[in-house]
Parts: C-alpha cells; sequence; structure tokens
C-alpha cells in the first residue's frame, strides 16, 4: 500500500502552536522567508526551495490532498527549508504571520471566480493586499502569475493605497506547475505576471486570541439539551450532539463563521465530581475568538447554568 506522505514533520499546526509563528524557531535559522498562497500540489513551492537553499519557504494550501504531495515532494527532495499550512490563507495571514516578517509572498494562477456574484471569493482584494504589505519586509514583493484577463486587471484596479508599485507584464510559460501545463495544453502560451514592491508599509496589526472562559455547571439533561444557534454578528451553528451515559460526557459539533475565519470544532460536557465542565473538546485547535465564546456561552445556556 503506497503511503500517502512519507513525514508529518513539515506540517504546522498553526491553530495549535504559539502565535505569531516564529521562524527563527521553527527552520533552527535566521534566513529570508517567502510564502507561497496556494501551492496546489507543492511543484512550484519546492522546485523554489531546491533552487534557493540559503532561504526558508512557506506554503498555504487550503486542500489537505495538495499538503500530501508536497509532503511526499519535500521528502522525496530532502528538503530541510520549507514547511507547510493547512488552511485559508486570509484567517492564517491575519493571526499567525507577524507583521514584516516575509521577504516575498507568490501566488500562483489562483481561482479567478469569474461569475460576478462570486468575486468575494476573490484572492488579492484592496483589503488583502493591504494585509499582504503589512507582513511584507520593507522592500518586499507580491508577485502573482494569472491567465485570466479580466482577474488581472481587477487586481490591478485594487492597488490604491496599499502601499505597492507595480510592474505589469505577460510572459511565456516559466513555472511548469500543472496549471499552466494545462493552459498551454489548451492553446494559451502568454500568461499575466504582476510584480508589486513593498514603497510604503500599511500597519494592519496581528489579531490576537480572545481570553476564552470555559465553564462549570451543577446540572446537564442530555435528554433536553439542545443549545440554540446565534447569529448576531458572528454565526455559531449546531449541528448534532452526542452522549456517552457509561462516561457521562456528552459532545456537540459545532460551527462557528466569523469574517475571516470558520472553524469546524466539537464542545464537550463532561461530568467531573459533582459538577459538568464545558470546554472545547482537547485536540480541535480551535483558534480562541469572540464567537468560539459565543458558542460556549450558548452551551452553558443549553445546560440551564
Amino acid at each position: 500500500m503506497r503511503a500517502y506522505y512519507r513525514s508529518l514533520k513539515p506540517l504546522i499546526g498553526w491553530r495549535e502552536v504559539e502565535r505569531p509563528l516564529c521562524w527563527t524557531r521553527l527552520f533552527g535559522r535566521v534566513a529570508p522567508v517567502e510564502l507561497e498562497i496556494g501551492f496546489g500540489s507543492g511543484d512550484y513551492l519546492v522546485a523554489r526551495a531546491q533552487q534557493h537553499p540559503e532561504r526558508d519557504f512557506v506554503g498555504i494550501e487550503l486542500e489537505w490532498e495538495g499538503v500530501q504531495r508536497a509532503l511526499r515532494r519535500i521528502a522525496a527532495a530532502g528538503l530541510t527549508n520549507v514547511r507547510v499550512l493547512l488552511g485559508d490563507a486570509r484567517p492564517i495571514l491575519w493571526r499567525a504571520i507577524a507583521p514584516q516578517s516575509l521577504a516575498r509572498v507568490y501566488t500562483l494562477f489562483p481561482c479567478p471566480w469569474p461569475k460576478k456574484h462570486h468575486h468575494k471569493h476573490r484572492l488579492l482584494t484592496q483589503t488583502q493586499l493591504q494585509l499582504i504589505n503589512s507582513r511584507l519586509q520593507a522592500g518586499g514583493a507580491c508577485y502573482l502569475l494569472t491567465d485570466h484577463a479580466e482577474y488581472f486587471q481587477w487586481v490591478l484596479g485594487n492597488l490604491t493605497d496599499t502601499g505597492f508599485t507595480a510592474y505589469a507584464r505577460t510572459v511565456p510559460p516559466q513555472v511548469g506547475t500543472k496549471y499552466e501545463r494545462k493552459w498551454l495544453a489548451e492553446g494559451q502560451s502568454r500568461f499575466y505576471e504582476l510584480t508589486l514592491t513593498k514603497v510604503q508599509h500599511c500597519p494592519v496589526p496581528l489579531l490576537e486570541d480572545v481570553p476564552m472562559e470555559t465553564y462549570r455547571v451543577q446540572q446537564f439533561d442530555p435528554a433536553r439539551f439542545q443549545p440554540a444557534d446565534v447569529d448576531e454578528g458572528v454565526h455559531v451553528v449546531f449541528k448534532e450532539t452526542r452522549y456517552d451515559p457509561a462516561r457521562q460526557i456528552a459532545m456537540t459539533r459545532v460551527v462557528v463563521v466569523e469574517d475571516d475565519l470558520t472553524q469546524h470544532f466539537w464542545i464537550e460536557v463532561v461530568r467531573e465530581g459533582g459538577e459538568w465542565r464545558i470546554r472545547p473538546a482537547p485536540g480541535c485547535g480551535v483558534v480562541p475568538t469572540v464567537g468560539v465564546q459565543r458558542a460556549l456561552d450558548a452551551v452553558r445556556e443549553a445546560c440551564g447554568g
């Protein structure tokens, strides 16, 4: 049976570790750090790391399958200067990457979300460009390569007040990624390249964790337990609850949606002595936020606490 990956060592659980991420601690040295947003299968990320052993590389990818492929490539190449993060780049940039800690950010062939009502999902809005600027060191660069002309023009229209100067051009195939090969096979031989150089700093502070309060209540009736959803600034949706009477523990699955972050996790209600303890289930990797606290509050209220 083929292994999905050889080692999990390059994978950083950004929700579980201390934030912001300390590159010196993670790589064991001081070196310029480059970040790729949406690395797909990791082919370009690995190629860059091989070409520049004097630099360290971090990749963010939303899909676990892509992370698996990248881990295989990293191990096969014997690289020690690559780390990967699983998740959405936006909350990771907001919450886990320190201001002025990156030398370069790049994204290759991001989804253009061509339908107008999907534009809210696009990468490199004005707000996101300001955020990227804040995480770049002085003189750092943000690089975009795309096959989509309309998306390219849309990004150019977002540059006002982002602290970047822009250099735009069309280029031939040059990076060898899966999507570049796909568009090339379909007859496209010119692509759109945008290099943004930081000339002014945009001060976007790190979003810090919210102090989280867990609870102890005197009573819990699993037959009547039904926490109410919350839709007030943040969205809290309770999906299901399971109860183990032998162990006297209930688990309720919840989805919390906030501006920059969506979290899926379990909250446990467990018997401890003469009380019931309410807390996020261990191992869920919850980022403490206002929404998570609202979910805990709703569970307490459903217990009658």
